[in-house]
């Protein structure tokens, strides 16, 4: 495991060794194409982490995202455990370590949170929900990431909804932020809704509001969010690989996270595909620092 500076200059363990409420990790690789290289999004979860670095000294202030402090008075109760060891194209691999960690946070039991690496990492995350489930999937993406195989590689970026969607652990999933054109064809749409997932478009976010969205979500559920940065306008996300007009705005995202953790439990969540050699002058590491900390609040005001 390799550690750098940490996210918000975060301890990688609670004082006493009391059990974490979450824990941050980083996966750099999961399950690369043939002849693609994933380097680019291997730096995102360091960037983050650099990204937050100006924050870090300002955690008891005063959180207007949050309306308090991001622990609310209580002590730190998140750790980073740095980065577990990801080797490109070493694809099962990748997967059975990135389970396994997922695996060993909910042990604790703590919250797992991933930061990716491109979207592959996502399949075995939830790989590692199990047994602790049922739960729900928010995806908060441009995509329906619903391809069944791409290239022979069925555990790629393009493919963990799909992947997602034959877990008996999974209950159901909605699919919000979507928008464009992508991978997506007829066949992967018709697949997508016989399974029954709900799509809601940016547009109808940007028309109706995240209820939208949530209103999908039972009550009380069990979810675990996963976030492609290319859910979020490029204008104020443009480290993606993916930039497409009309995406959500940074305020739609966090009335979202906040939103779900009123209405029901969030058990993981994964941000994915940033996408640092794109980004200009810092912005979308910045951004995903933003979102990130609206995570750990969120969390931290659950019941």
């Amino acid at each position: 495991m390799t550690t750098r500076s940490s996210f918000l200059g975060l301890p990688d363990r609670l004082v006493d060794d009391t059990a974490p409420r979450a824990v941050i990790f980083g996966a750099g690789h999961g399950s690369t194409y043939p002849g693609k290289d994933s380097s680019g999004h291997a730096l995102a979860a360091d960037a983050i982490r650099v990204a937050s670095q100006g924050d870090a000294a300002l955690v008891e202030h005063w959180d207007f995202d949050l309306g308090g402090p991001l622990f609310d008075g209580k002590p730190v109760c998140c750790v980073d455990a740095g980065n577990i060891l990801t080797i490109m194209h070493d694809n099962a691999s990748n997967r059975a370590r990135i389970e396994a960690k997922t695996r060993e946070v909910l042990s604790l039991p703590a919250v797992p949170i991933l930061l990716g690496g491109d979207d592959s990492v996502v399949s075995p995350f939830l790989a590692g929900f199990a047994d602790h489930g049922p739960v729900w999937i928010l995806q908060i993406d441009a995509h329906i990431d619903w391809r069944d195989e791409v290239h022979g590689e069925r555990h790629g970026y393009s493919s963990p909804m799909r992947r997602a969607s034959e877990m008996a652990h999974v209950a159901g999933m909605v699919q919000v932020g979507l928008r464009s054109v992508g991978s997506a064809r007829l066949t992967e749409i018709e697949a997508a809704r016989r399974y029954g997932s709900r799509f809601v478009t940016a547009r109808e976010v940007h028309g109706l509001g995240v209820e939208a969205a949530l209103g999908h979500i039972p009550e009380g559920a069990r979810v675990v969010v996963t976030l492609d940065c290319d859910s979020l306008d490029p204008g104020i996300m443009p480290g993606v690989a993916a930039r497409t007009p009309g995406g959500l705005t940074y305020t739609q995202v966090i009335d979202l996270i906040a939103g779900l953790g009123k209405r029901a439990r969030i058990a993981g969540f994964d941000l994915v595909e940033l996408y640092p050699p794109a980004d200009i002058d810092g912005l979308s590491a910045l951004t995903a620092a933003r979102l990130l900390v609206n995570v750990i609040g969120a969390l931290v005001r659950q019941v």
